[in-house]
């Protein structure tokens, strides 16, 4: 455990109850967890590998309670879950790896403008996601949900983090046609492997406090849970408020760190 005061534990809690409950619901509670782990963790030069490995360590526990809350109460293809989510794990451990040697500033602005555009998308066609196709899935919709999804979605989430629930609820939805509820439940699957690349990679390093990490991830855990079993009762209407206002909380988020602080 890091030497940190009692207080900054508490807040460290309530913020990974508070962000598993959003990231079971459309992802992106790493837009909560990680800025408060840089806050609350001790400064100095690995501080920052150290706030990745510990979120991972904590936001695992959470997706994977989202994931199986969702698998008992939803429809998901598991099978196609699976092979994005492998692809994914690829991506992610090689997201990790070459995280600490690449500057992630130059693609904040590209990240906040693919996320503008997609809220844009989002406010103008209120039917996305709105209910699932009829159609059966094809293979080439497999095939890019992999390419895309999985190893580029997954590659970003080891590189920075933040957001890829919401990008993998986005092109899951777009890729599948799966409604917003089903491609969260799907998303948790894929997160839990993206997670588990990078969590892996941050281990080996040796930069998680797995005795914080491990107290945070009870906090997570309720919150992932709790938020799946939010989104499956309140539907896609309610997903799609929440997804919206992530959207536009991470461009703020992240002009803010380009421009301001």
């Amino acid at each position: 455990m890091p030497d940190i005061s009692l207080t900054s534990v508490v807040v460290l809690c309530i913020a990974a109850l508070a962000a598993g409950w959003i990231d079971a619901v459309v992802g992106g509670g790493g837009l909560l967890l990680l800025p408060a782990l840089l806050l609350g963790l001790p400064n100095g030069a690995s501080a920052a590998q150290y706030a990745l490995g510990t979120n991972k360590a904590v936001a695992i526990v959470g997706t994977t309670g989202a994931a199986v809350t969702y698998a008992r109460k939803t429809r998901v293809d598991v099978g196609i879950a699976v092979r994005i989510g492998l692809a994914a794990l690829a991506g992610s451990t090689a997201g990790a790896l070459v995280a600490a040697g690449l500057s992630t500033e130059v693609l904040k602005p590209v990240v906040m403008v693919v996320l503008l555009a997609v809220g844009a998308f989002v406010i103008l066609r209120p039917a996305f996601g709105s209910a699932p196709s009829t159609e059966p899935v094809s293979a080439r919709r497999v095939l890019a949900a992999i390419g895309l999804a999985g190893v580029g979605i997954g590659f970003y989430d080891g590189l920075i983090g933040p957001g890829t629930g919401t990008f993998l609820v986005l092109a899951l939805t777009a890729l599948l046609h799966l409604d917003l509820v089903t491609a969260s439940a799907t998303a948790k699957i894929v997160n839990c492997c993206t997670n588990a690349g990078a969590l892996a990679m941050f281990a080996w390093k040796g930069t998680v406090y797995w005795q914080l990490a491990a107290l945070m991830a009870v906090f997570n855990l309720v919150g992932g849970t709790v938020g799946a079993r939010t989104a499956l009762k309140r539907g896609s209407g309610f997903v799609r408020v929440v997804l919206l206002t992530v959207v536009f909380a991470l461009v703020v988020k992240m002009g803010y760190e380009q421009w301001v602080a």
